[in-house]
């Protein structure tokens, strides 16, 4: 197996271990059972706990960039992009996303891993502000920020799959969530009769 193929499967596995065992769960020893390789190999490629967290939110700062973006052309696309990356929360993204909390309690005390996380935040908001202009509504970056930060919020309350959570936060009905959200920010569409609800 080649170094970088190597290096690769490690770090999936330490996603995987961060997410499904927390903090407190990350060894070396842990991620080499997860990755199916011989004790030791985790630490000969990242040879401190930092060096294995920088791997973790690299490798989820990578994921997050290859996410599809699928165009935005007006409200209802928005609506459906919206629905359809809180619906991949409890789906395929839910490994990423739960190592990614992690990752942030990391970042309170961590400075260093704060600096990788702040270009990921950074950038998730200019791509929800950019996505709401083209759907045409309009945008102020305070609207845009109040938007992003409701979908963020979101995420935590997803993983844990309260069902009385979900349907005190309309996080039940996705799409219903999204449209409501942007009715919120920016008024209803006026292309959208009251009982369409």
């Amino acid at each position: 197996m080649a170094n970088q193929d190597r290096r690769d499967q490690l770090r999936d596995a330490a996603v995987e271990v961060l997410a499904e065992q927390g903090a407190r769960g990350l060894t070396h020893r842990a991620v080499d059972g997860a990755a199916g390789v011989p004790s030791g190999t985790a630490k000969n490629y990242f040879p401190t706990r930092q060096s294995l967290l920088q791997a973790i939110a690299e490798r989820c700062v990578e994921i997050y960039r290859d996410l599809p973006r699928p165009a935005v052309t007006g409200r209802a696309s928005l609506v459906a992009m919206m629905g359809a990356l809180l619906a991949e929360v409890a789906g395929p993204g839910r490994v990423r996303l739960l190592a990614y909390l992690e990752l942030q309690a990391e970042a309170s005390r961590a400075p260093w891993l704060a600096a990788i996380l702040d270009d990921v935040a950074a950038a998730d908001f200019a791509a929800f502000e950019e996505a709401q202009r083209a759907a045409g509504l309009p945008v102020t970056p305070e609207r845009a920020a109040a938007v992003t930060l409701a979908m963020h919020a979101a995420i935590p309350h997803l993983l844990a799959d309260g069902p009385r959570t979900l349907a005190a936060a309309g996080l039940d009905d996705l799409d219903r969530f999204a449209r409501d959200l942007l009715d919120a920010v920016y008024g209803r569409a006026e292309t959208e009769p009251p009982h369409a609800r």
